[in-house]
């Protein structure tokens, strides 16, 4: 979004227009949402913003739901945001620590922030860039005088008068549509400044899951955020929002329910055994914390190799923290006898999980004929020295 753009969305007309478009879900709305606000004699920047405001909503249903349709995005900002349920969970955090004030630098469109204003906290929150504080702004003007947003760097922000502080570092080069990565030391804030501000303020930071793990400190907790099966975001919790004895922890969420696993250290892994009656896929989460190890012992479980993120086990039971197959039958990875099992099991639809084995998932479906009623999930592993096809069934998650 331009300055342009936001300058003409923020008016009266301009956010009465938004709110007549309603969603625009598809290139083809776009274009005659375009052409009929153009043809009613609204100008270039109003009608671009407006159409794209309003496709940003539709989008942004999956993290903030109905809130969505009453807020304004970026492009950039919108994927970068904390989905609401998560921001949620965060801001407990401060307000179960007795914090009341909070600082939000590099607030972005206000995700978090959002999640700390709803909990009754007070929000002092900032961004480097104009526009985006602008939409912050917008966003949690509900919540009044509880919550002020102003444009700047996080380095300058008067820190006396808060409690605590929540830290999202852009990531990324300054932009509202696409961005490219940058390192921690050109971070804004970097994370030599963010971490040495963890030493003096209780902070919550979020990062990205694959923070190369020699960056993180020991006396910090480590948590790890996964959603419906996607790995979203790493939290650094120093302070008194670090929890006593806890230095690694995996939140789980699916749909609407949450599961937590914590630890004091890295689990220790569980020794590869023989391939058994299921098949167990860590969730993501579990991965990065290292906490496998302790999900295999709740299930009685073993590492199906030692090198590769699948467990298995003769147990009928499953997790939180897993995906659990049942196991139909191994094959070799060849055509030819995958093409006679699929056959044979009447078989028309097939999910592929593959680790450990250089296969393209997509390019390796073409070579597969799949007619039939029946559906299953083929996990393409190496287990020791051995490229395997496991012919397996879902099992209904815990």
């Amino acid at each position: 979004m331009e300055i342009a753009e936001l300058t003409a969305l923020l008016t009266p007309e301009g956010l009465r227009l938004l709110d007549e478009v309603g969603e625009v879900s598809s290139s083809d709305e776009a274009l005659r949402a375009v052409s009929q606000l153009r043809k009613a004699g609204h100008s270039p920047d109003l009608v671009s913003a407006v159409v794209s405001q309003a496709h940003l909503r539709v989008k942004a249903q999956a993290k903030f739901g109905e809130f969505a349709s009453r807020m304004l995005f970026t492009r950039a900002g919108l994927e970068q945001a904390t989905r609401l349920a998560i921001a949620g969970r965060h801001a407990a955090r401060f307000r179960d620590a007795g914090l009341t004030r909070v600082a939000d630098l590099g607030c972005g469109i206000g995700g978090d922030a959002l999640g700390l204003a709803a909990l009754g906290l007070r929000v002092d929150a900032v961004d480097m860039d104009e526009i985006t504080a602008a939409v912050a702004a917008y966003n949690l003007a509900p919540f009044g005088d509880a919550v002020t947003v102003r444009h700047g760097s996080a380095e300058s922000c008067d820190l006396k008068e808060v409690d605590a502080a929540w830290l999202d570092p852009a990531r990324r080069t300054a932009g509202h549509s696409e961005t490219s990565r940058t390192r921690p030391e050109d971070w804004s804030p970097s994370l030599d400044w963010v971490l040495d501000l963890a030493t003096r303020l209780p902070v919550g930071v979020k990062l990205g899951p694959g923070l190369d793990r020699t960056l993180i400190p020991d006396d910090v907790e480590t948590q790890w955020v996964s959603a419906d099966g996607s790995t979203l975001e790493l939290v650094l919790w120093s302070g008194a929002l670090a929890r006593k004895g806890v230095r690694r922890s995996a939140l789980v969420m699916r749909g609407d329910s949450a599961h937590e696993m914590t630890s004091g250290a890295d689990a220790e892994d569980e020794p590869a055994r023989e391939l058994g009656a299921f098949v167990h896929e860590p969730d993501g989460a579990v991965i990065r914390a290292r906490l496998i190890g302790d999900v295999a012992r709740s299930l009685d479980a073993g590492m199906l190799d030692e090198h590769i993120a699948y467990l298995t086990s003769d147990a009928a039971v499953t997790s939180p923290f897993v995906q659990s197959f049942r196991v139909r039958e191994v094959l070799p990875i060849k055509t030819k006898a995958l093409n006679s099992a699929l056959r044979t099991q009447n078989i028309g639809t097939l999910e592929i999980k593959k680790r450990g084995v250089d296969v393209d998932p997509a390019a390796f479906r073409r070579t597969l004929t799949l007619r039939g009623d029946a559906s299953a999930t083929l996990i393409l592993a190496r287990i020791g020295n051995k490229r395997v096809a496991i012919l397996a069934d879902r099992v209904a998650a815990a």
